[in-house]
This record gives structure tokens, sequence and C-alpha cells, in this order.
């Protein structure tokens, strides 16, 4: 009896697991403003060495440029951490591992079904006590029914707390002007205390 394609197909797939590549990193307590993604894998092929550090990624020329600072982007790790910690801003992404094919496909829409482990957002809201704002970077959902769920879950938090919670443009693929406005917008309004 031959076996049908579609079971070879499934039969041949070799999954493996992928934890969140700085899933070590310690939110600083004194955080003010939580910037929430979604994964960015362990792999031999992401030379990223901090959170949006990919070629392709241009949050540290977004919120620098936000707050009248000079771009980050291919600075050093240290120099990013050096800053996040001067104004009082941190990372935490949805997710912590996953179980994906071979393929090594890391879009949001592909690994939304392969999540193995959810990172627990809320319980690091908790310990927050100086959080002034929160902002996921995505504002589509629809090819990412389980992440939404996480989300919402975020923004209640938030609203429950009267903590404002924003979905941005992403920071990833391109920069432009109108990209620029919006995360300068959330960066700038007056929940937050510099000093």
């Amino acid at each position: 009896m031959s076996v049908p394609s579609f079971l070879k197909r499934h039969i041949t797939t070799t999954l493996k697991k992928i934890r969140h590549r700085f899933i070590e990193h310690e939110i600083d307590p004194h955080t003010e403003i939580l910037v929430v993604g979604t994964f960015n894998p362990e792999t031999d092929g992401n030379p990223a060495d901090f959170f949006y550090g990919r070629q392709r990624n241009y949050l540290w020329i977004l919120i620098p440029t936000a707050l009248g600072e000079a771009s980050l982007k291919n600075k050093s790790k240290d120099e990013k951490l050096n800053f996040i910690k001067r104004l009082k801003i941190d990372f935490i992404d949805l997710i912590s591992e996953v179980q994906v094919d071979e393929a090594e496909n890391y879009d949001d829409a592909y690994i939304d079904n392969r999540v193995t482990e959810w990172r627990n957002v809320i319980a690091v809201l908790n310990r927050l006590s100086n959080l002034k704002k929160v902002c996921f970077t995505r504002k589509s959902f629809g090819d990412i029914p389980n992440m939404k769920v996480k989300i919402i879950e975020i923004k209640s938090y938030c609203e429950q707390r009267k903590i404002p919670f924003q979905s941005l443009a992403t920071p990833a693929r391109f920069y432009r002007q109108d990209k620029q406005i919006e995360w300068s917008n959330f960066f700038n309004n007056d929940t937050r205390d510099t000093n």
C-alpha cells in the first residue's frame, strides 16, 4: 500500500524547537516604556545581537529619532543597553519557544500556530511598578489569531491599570516618515518622566 503524498510530506518533515534568542534578557525594574514584540529566533542565520537588531529592522532609528537622539542602527549592544537604561525603555516578546520545520520561516503568520511556550508578559508587567506605557510592534492581527489573544490580554491588563497601550506600525522591512511620526507621537506623549 502506498503512502498518500500529504502524509509523505508530514512524515519527512523534521521539526525542531527554537528558543528566543534573548530569552535571558532581564527587564529593568525601572522600565517606564515596554515594547512588546513577537519572536526573535536563536538560529545561526540570525545575526542580531539584541532585540530588533536585524538589518531590515529600523527600531534603532525610530526610537532614538523620536527622542531627539542619534540613530543606534548598527551600533553595539552596549550602546543600545545604555540608551534603554538611561531612557527607561525595555523589550519583551510574546513567544519563548516555537517548534518549526527545517524551512526556518519565522514570519509571524507561520509561527503563530507553532508556539510551544508563551512568555508570561502579564507577570512581567506586574513587576514593573514605574510602567507608564506599552506598545506592540504590529497593527494587524488577521494572520496571527493566537498572538492576538495574548495582545488583547495585555491591552486589557493595561486598560485596567490606566497604562496607555498602543499598537504601532512594525519597525521591520522599511523606514518611512509616516512610520517615524507614529513612533515619535507614541514616545513623546507626556506620560513619561526622563529624569
